[in-house]
C-alpha cells in the first residue's frame, strides 16, 4: 500500500499551485503535524507575553477516526459506492 500512497501524493503534489498558503501543512515536504502544533504553541504564547491575555486551543486527533465506520451501515443509509 505504501507504493500506491507515494504514487497518489506525487499526483498531488504535482497538481498544487505554487502559491500555497505557508500555513499549509499538508502535502508539503519536510512539513509534519509536529510543526503544526510547534507554530501554534508558538504563537499563543507570544500572545500570552502581552499580559492579561488567555488562549483557547483545541486538538483533535482524527488518525483512526474512519476505522470505526461499519460499511454496511452506510449502505442502510443509501450510500452505496
Amino acid at each position: 500500500m505504501k507504493c500506491f500512497e507515494q504514487i497518489v501524493k506525487t499526483h498531488i503534489c504535482s497538481s498544487l499551485p505554487d502559491t500555497l498558503d505557508p500555513l499549509q501543512f499538508t502535502y508539503r515536504s519536510n512539513r509534519a503535524t509536529d510543526d503544526a502544533i510547534a507554530l501554534a504553541t508558538h504563537t499563543a504564547l507570544i500572545h500570552l507575553d502581552k499580559g492579561n491575555t488567555y488562549v483557547r486551543m483545541l486538538f483533535i486527533d482524527y488518525s483512526s477516526a474512519f476505522n470505526t465506520i461499519i460499511p454496511t451501515k452506510l449502505i442502510d443509509f443509501g450510500l452505496e459506492s
